[in-house]
């Protein structure tokens, strides 16, 4: 769900950051070397930073891939909170995420590899349900406030779920297609989910 320092499902912006910048260097080692064969050691050599000081921005090696993860679901609420209140449902949370998945075009290597790592790598797939998890639950308390129930319930867990699936099913075919289109395979995949949301009353 990437540009630099933002994971796929999820959007980004330029690594302006020193988070951001440790996980494009990463995200290029990983490439050519093999997440298994690339240490963290490797990634602190390469930033000309101590081991330690990576681990002050990034709890594991799993974690790098992600970049800037949590100031970027900040940056999908906005994207929901400045929604319109008389759009439908469905419309919010596909704008939302073609916005948040609009990848320029001097970042789009970068953002293939990211995406490849993080749905192609097995050691980085548990992980990544944690990561999910976060990004669901930012759909979900979207849901809820428009439906006036609680985020955990069944009806916003569902939407999350289908929105996660929608970004995951477009990155898997762009993955797939060196000259697939990302914001339209987003689309596409969005009309199906704004025809399964349209039942509901917000």
């Amino acid at each position: 769900m990437t540009r630099s320092g933002r994971s796929g499902v999820l959007g980004g912006r330029p690594a302006a950051t020193t988070r951001g910048r440790l996980s494009s260097i990463a995200i290029d080692l990983f490439t050519t070397r093999g997440f298994d064969e690339t240490s963290v050691d490797d990634i602190a050599t390469a930033a000309g930073i101590a081991r330690r000081t990576l681990f002050r921005y990034y709890p594991s090696k799993n974690s790098i891939p992600w970049g800037e993860f949590d100031e970027h679901l900040d940056g999908l609420r906005d994207l929901l909170r400045a929604s319109p209140a008389d759009a439908p449902l469905g419309v919010t949370l596909r704008d939302a995420l073609i916005a948040f998945n609009t990848v320029p075009d001097s970042e789009r290597a970068e953002h293939r590899q990211r995406m490849s790592l993080l749905l192609g790598v097995p050691a980085l797939q548990a992980h990544s349900m944690i990561m999910y998890a976060d990004w669901r639950r930012v759909i979900a308390d979207h849901c809820a406030a428009r439906l006036d129930v609680p985020a955990e319930s069944h009806i916003p867990q569902t939407v999350a779920w289908l929105t996660l699936g929608t970004a995951l099913a477009a990155y898997d075919q762009w993955l797939l297609d060196d000259d697939a289109d990302l914001t339209a395979l987003l689309r596409a995949g969005s009309d199906v989910l704004i025809h399964g949301v349209s039942s509901l009353t917000a």
